[in-house]
C-alpha cells in the first residue's frame, strides 16, 4: 500500500489522536479519583492501585510492545494496542467494583504501552523525508507533552457536569474512529524485523523487572524508600535486570541487541530523556500541586492555568521545531530548549505563599512551554536517528522506557525532597503554607539542575547526524553519497 503525501499526514493526525487518548488517560483519572473512592468505597491506600495498575503495566510492557511491532508488523500491534485500551476504557466506565476497575485499568495500561510506542515507529516509517520528519516528530512530541494539561481541564469539566465514569466513556468514540481510519490509511505490512523468533527469556525478564521498579518507585514514598519492601523489590529488578542482559548477550535473537547502544545518540538521547522527564514531572506535577494546595485552585483552574504554555508550547513544537533541527542539528535547540525550562523552573522556585498569576506563574509556563516545544523534537529525532528500520519499534521502546523511568524517579526524588523540606520547616515554627511552598521551592531548584544537566550532556555529546531517512528508504544516488562524504559530520 503507497501513502500519498496528503495520506500521510491525514494518517499523523489519527495517530494522533490514538496517542492523545493515552496520554489523556495519566492525568484524566487523577481529577476523578475523590468521586471514585466515595462511589467504590476505596480506602485510601487502595485508591492508588486505580493509578498504579496502569503504571505497571504501560512502563513494563513498553520495551517489549516496540520489539513486538518490528516483529509482527506496527500497524498490526497499533491496531492491537488499541482494541484493548478502547475495550478496557468500557470496562472502566462500566466498572461496579474496586477489583473490576483496578483489572480494566492494568488492561488499559498494557494497551496505552503498545499504542504510544508503536506510534511512534509509524511515524518513522510514514515520513522518511527529513524536513517532513522533523515536522511530523514535532507534532507527536506536542501531543505527548502538552495533552496531560488537557487531561486535567476535561477529567475536571467531565467529572463536574456529569460523573466519573465519563472519563473513560470518552474513549469509546475516539477509538472506535482512530481503529476505522487506521485500516483505511495505514499501510499494512511484515514486521520489518528480520527473524521472527521471539526472545522470551528476555522478554519475560525485562518485562517483569520493569513492573517491579515501577512498583517500587510508586510506592517509595509510602512504604518509605529505605523499607525493606522498597530496597529488596529494587534490588529485585536490579537483578532481573543483570540477568537479561546476560540473556541478550548470549542470544541468537535478542529482544533488545546491545549493540543498540553502542550509536551514541541512541545512549545519549536515552540518557537525556531520563533528566528531561525528571525535570518535567517537576512542572506538571509539583507546580499543579503548588497552584492547588497553595494558592487554592480548582482542578479546572490549574489546567487552565497550564494553558499559556501549552499554546507556547505547541507553536515552538509544531511551527518552528522542526525547521531549528533541520538548520542547527539537534545539539544546539536541544541545549537551548533545556535551558529555557530550566530558567522556567526557577521562576517558580520564588513563587511565594501569596504568588499572583500574572507576575510568579505565568512566565513560567511560557518559558517551560517554550523550552519543552523545543527540546522534545530533537531528543526523540536523536533517539531514532541511528536505527535501521528492522530496530525502530524497539528504539522508541527504549526511549518511550526512558521517559517513563524518568519521570517515575524524578517525581519520587522531588516529592521525597519537598516532602522532607517541608517538615523541617515545619520543626522550625513555619507556617503550614510557608513550609509547604518552601518545599516546593527545593524541588523546582532541583528540577531544574536535571535540565540543566541533560542540556550539557546533550549539548555536548550528541552528534548532529544528518536528517536523512533510515536505510532501506530512498537509497541515495552516486551524487548524493559524493556530496555526503564532503559534508562533515560531528
Amino acid at each position: 500500500m503507497t501513502v500519498d503525501n496528503r495520506t500521510r499526514w491525514i494518517a499523523l493526525y489519527v495517530l494522533c489522536a490514538g496517542n492523545l487518548m493515552i496520554v489523556l488517560d495519566t492525568t484524566i483519572v487523577n481529577v476523578a479519583l475523590p468521586s471514585i473512592r466515595t462511589d467504590l468505597g476505596f480506602s485510601e491506600t487502595s485508591l492508588a492501585w486505580v493509578v498504579n495498575a496502569y503504571l505497571l503495566t504501560f512502563g513494563g510492557f513498553l520495551l517489549l510492545g516496540g520489539r513486538l511491532g518490528d516483529l509482527y508488523g506496527h500497524r498490526k500491534m497499533f491496531l492491537l494496542g488499541l482494541t484493548l485500551f478502547t475495550a478496557a476504557s468500557l470496562a472502566c466506565g462500566t466498572a461496579s467494583s474496586q477489583e473490576f476497575l483496578i483489572s480494566a485499568r492494568a488492561i488499559q495500561g498494557l494497551g496505552g504501552a503498545l499504542v504510544a510506542v508503536v506510534a511512534l515507529s509509524l511515524v518513522m516509517t510514514l515520513f522518511t523525508e527529513p524536513a517532513e520528519r522533523a515536522k511530523a516528530m514535532g507534532v507527536i512530541g506536542f501531543v505527548a507533552s502538552g495533552g496531560g494539561t488537557v487531561g486535567v481541564v476535561l477529567g475536571g469539566v467531565l467529572t463536574d457536569a456529569l460523573d466519573w465514569h465519563w472519563i473513560f466513556l470518552v474513549n469509546l468514540p475516539i477509538g472506535v474512529a482512530v481503529f476505522v481510519a487506521c485500516m483505511k490509511l495505514l499501510p499494512s505490512s511484515r514486521g520489518p524485523a528480520s527473524d521472527s523468533q521471539l526472545d522470551i527469556g528476555g522478554a519475560v525478564t525485562v518485562t517483569t523487572a520493569l513492573m517491579i521498579a515501577v512498583y517500587a518507585i510508586v510506592n517509595g514514598n509510602d512504604k518509605g524508600w529505605t523499607s525493606a519492601q522498597t530496597l529488596g523489590m529494587l534490588a529485585a529488578a536490579a537483578a532481573l535486570f543483570v540477568a537479561f542482559i546476560a540473556i541478550e548477550a548470549n542470544s541468537r535473537t535478542p529482544l533488545m541487541p546491545l549493540s543498540l547502544f553502542r550509536k551514541r545518540n541512541v545512549a545519549v538521547a536515552n540518557v537525556v530523556g531520563i533528566l528531561w522527564a525528571a525535570a518535567m514531572f517537576a512542572w506538571f506535577f509539583l507546580s499543579a500541586l503548588y497552584l492547588q494546595l497553595v494558592l487554592k485552585y480548582s482542578p479546572l483552574e490549574v489546567g487552565l492555568a497550564f494553558l499559556p504554555g501549552n499554546l507556547a508550547m505547541m507553536y515552538f513544537s509544531v511551527v518552528l521545531s522542526a525547521k531549528i533541527v533541520m538548520r542547527y542539528g539537534f545539539r544546539l535547540p536541544l541545549g537551548t530548549g533545556l535551558t529555557v525550562a530550566a530558567l522556567g523552573l526557577l521562576w517558580l522556585a520564588r513563587a511565594p505563599v501569596d504568588g499572583s498569576f500574572v507576575v510568579d506563574v505565568l512566565p513560567s509556563m511560557i518559558l517551560l512551554g517554550i523550552g519543552a516545544g523545543i527540546a522534545l523534537n530533537p531528543v526523540l529525532l536523536a533517539a531514532m536517528s541511528d536505527v535501521e528500520p528492522q530496530d525502530a519499534g524497539l528504539a522508541s521502546g527504549v526511549v518511550n522506557t526512558a521517559f517513563m523511568m524518568g519521570g517515575a524517579l524524578g517525581l519520587a526524588v522531588l516529592a521525597s525532597l519537598a516532602d522532607s523540606r517541608t517538615g523541617s520547616l515545619l520543626a522550625d515554627g513555619e507556617s503550614p503554607l510557608a513550609a509547604l511552598t518552601g518545599g516546593y521551592h527545593l524541588s523546582f531548584v532541583v528540577g531544574a539542575l536535571f535540565a540543566l544537566t541533560a542540556a550539557a550532556i546533550g549539548a555536548g555529546l550528541l552528534r548532529n547526524a544528518a536528517m536523512a531517512p533510515p536505510p532501506g528508504h530512498e537509497p541515495p544516488t552516486p551524487q548524493d553519497a559524493e556530496q555526503a562524504e564532503a559534508v562533515p559530520v560531528g
